[in-house]
Parts: C-alpha cells; sequence; structure tokens
C-alpha cells in the first residue's frame, strides 16, 4: 500500500519505530507536498499502535479555505485504513525552525490520540519533541463520548 509501511522490530517481532525513522519518512514525502501558492511544503508520519506508518502531505487549493494539512491527511489514511490507536506524530517543514502544527490538527490529532508523542523537524535539523496534551491543554470536548 502506497503510503503505509509496516515496522517490525528485532524485539519479539513487537512493531518498532524510532523518532528519526518516523522523521525521516515523513521529510521523505514532504517532496510530494502540493503548496504552489504559499510554497510551505509539509510531511507527516503516524505511527499507529501496530507498527504501521501512515504519511500524508499538505494539499492547497487555490480557494485557501480548501487547503488540508498534512497531519490531518495522515490521519484520515490511517483511519481509512482501519486504524484507531497511535503512539506517534512527526512533522517536517522546510523552514529553518520547528513548525507547530495549526489548532485544528491539533483539536483532530486530540480526538484520536490523548497521549501523542508529537515530533517536530526543520530542515536545518532543529526538532522539538512534545506531545498533543502539552500543545493542546484545553481541547474542545461537549460532543466526544466517554473513553475507557
Amino acid at each position: 500500500m502506497l503510503g503505509v509501511r509496516a515496522h517490525q522490530g528485532a524485539c519479539g517481532g513487537n512493531p518498532t519505530v524510532t523518532d528519526g525513522e518516523l522523521v525521516g519518512i515523513a521529510a521523505e514525502v514532504r517532496k510530494k507536498a502540493y503548496a504552489p501558492y504559499s510554497g510551505f511544503a509539509v510531511g507527516a508520519a503516524l505511527l499507529a499502535r501496530d507498527g504501521r506508518v501512515f504519511t500524508g502531505v499538505n494539499v492547497e487549493n487555490a480557494s485557501i479555505g480548501l487547503s488540508v494539512c498534512a497531519e490531518r491527511n495522515a490521519i484520515a489514511k490511517a483511519l481509512s485504513e482501519g486504524a484507531r490507536d497511535f503512539d506517534a506524530l512527526a512533522i517536517s517543514t522546510g523552514a529553518d525552525e520547528p513548525t507547530m502544527p495549526c489548532g485544528v490538527c491539533r483539536q483532530v490529532m486530540w480526538e484520536f490520540s490523548r497521549d501523542l508523542r508529537v515530533i517536530v523537524q526543520s530542515a536545518s535539523g532543529a526538532r522539538v519533541t512534545t506531545t498533543i496534551a502539552e500543545l493542546f491543554p484545553r481541547p474542545f470536548t461537549s460532543y466526544l463520548p466517554e473513553r475507557s
């Protein structure tokens, strides 16, 4: 499947992928972004708990409000393949400094993983590792079902 990779570690076949590998996947897929208006290409790589990695890129549109971020595209791809539990999301941009996800992406990320690790790396190699809880401490929750 295009954009979905399974990573099997040496530890009893448990799925594993390092932060460096995840960032590398995000950086590689960033080359496929469609950003003719802003020139700001973004790649994302989402690690599911089962070891699969789902990628996404930002896709811009002449009607800017119709553009979709790389993070949400990776999550949508994962959901369409049946994944619902996630460990980490790597984001790669061409900026000099790490660029954090937008508020819309933060809300979508939080919806599916309250403990998601977020790794953001710039073109210069500067990296920030945080969590969705740190990035988004007060999400919108009015319509969310209780999770066990």
